[in-house]
């Protein structure tokens, strides 16, 4: 967790307002150790909003650093 996410509001994706932040036990492992397709969806769902902020990252950083533009050839001297 990034310190950044406790004071932004969550992206859909993450996390929705019915998921809980219980603490699994072991227990609990053996009892429901399947994946649900709501699972793979909420994991899918997650990954597409990586991806969108990753790209959107590398866009900010590829304008950032871009050489500046070259001075027209019959500039001054």
């Amino acid at each position: 967790m990034y310190i950044t996410e406790l004071y932004k509001p969550h992206n859909t994706g993450y996390e929705s307002e019915k998921d809980d932040n219980s603490v699994l036990k072991l227990s609990d492992m053996r009892k429901h150790s399947r994946l649900t397709f709501a699972d793979l969806n909420r994991l899918r769902m997650a990954h597409d909003v990586r991806k969108v902020e990753h790209e959107s990252k590398l866009e900010k950083i590829t304008k950032q650093y871009k050489l500046p533009a070259a001075a027209p050839a019959g500039g001054m001297i």
